[in-house]
């Protein structure tokens, strides 16, 4: 399927909305079985609670750190496309969310969809909507 505006955002859901709703039920369990009257319960639930918080905490930056390695390649190659097009680099005004969004204009209308960006102060999506030619990235996660 041709990539567009509509199509663009990617999520893989069983990292996005079923691992998190897992991990949330193993704490909810595990807060449960603390709360029991049984003695003997109170140590699993307290291991089930710490367990559910490390994975969420491994879980939520696993996905930040990924972005963020993912977001200084897209700004580095942005930049050198930008200097490549109009022997420049960026306007240091340029925001990353900015920048991530310009990844999808064409050549022709890269370097005038920067300027815009910047003098007017574009959100990412008024630039993804200002695209005419859409240049598909398959590769971000």
């Amino acid at each position: 399927m041709e990539q567009n505006y509509k199509n663009h955002s990617r999520y893989v859901p069983i990292w996005t909305f079923v691992l998190p709703l897992i991990v949330l039920g193993i704490l909810v369990w595990g807060i449960i079985l603390f709360m029991d009257h049984h003695r003997e319960m109170h140590f699993l639930g307290a291991f089930m609670i710490i367990t559910s918080v490390v994975l969420l905490i491994i879980w939520w930056y696993a996905r930040v750190f990924a972005l963020r390695a993912q977001d200084r390649a897209i700004r580095a190659e942005e930049n050198f496309r930008h200097y490549i097009l109009t022997g420049k680099p960026f306007d240091p005004h340029l925001k990353m969310r900015q920048i991530i969004a310009l990844r999808f204009a064409s050549d022709e209308e890269f370097p005038i969809l920067t300027r815009r960006a910047v003098d007017e102060k574009l959100s990412s999506r008024q630039i993804k909507e200002a695209i005419k030619n859409w240049k598909a990235d398959y590769n971000r996660v």
